[in-house]
């Protein structure tokens, strides 16, 4: 008992969860705004419309997949953190006052 305990990871535990080239989630919206498309409209030229769409889709997201996996989870959380971090910093902020006790 010289070295420690080795575990074996199978390599699909550490994959993202793709389908079809891009984000499962993703993918699967784009079929279905497709189809929505597609028997909404309920003419030639709403199929030809869901019919372009659907490629464009899927093209778009397996590159967006390519270049990073969890692209969209990375922008949600951006989004979601955007209020505590901005962006630029400032050397004077507004509301950052010396309390009167201070000084």
């Amino acid at each position: 008992m010289d070295r420690p305990r080795e575990v074996v990871l199978h390599q699909s535990i550490n994959r993202p969860n793709l389908l079809m080239g891009g984000d499962r989630e993703l993918v699967l919206f784009a079929a279905l705004i497709a189809g929505v498309l597609a028997f909404s409209l309920m003419t030639w030229w709403g199929i030809l419309l869901a019919v372009a769409v659907w490629p464009s889709a899927i093209w778009a997201l397996s590159r967006m997949a390519k270049a990073d996996p969890l692209m969209r989870q990375i922008y949600v959380r951006h989004i979601r953190y955007a209020t505590y971090y901005p962006a630029k910093s400032k050397i004077y902020l507004d509301g950052a006052t010396t309390p009167a006790s201070w000084r």
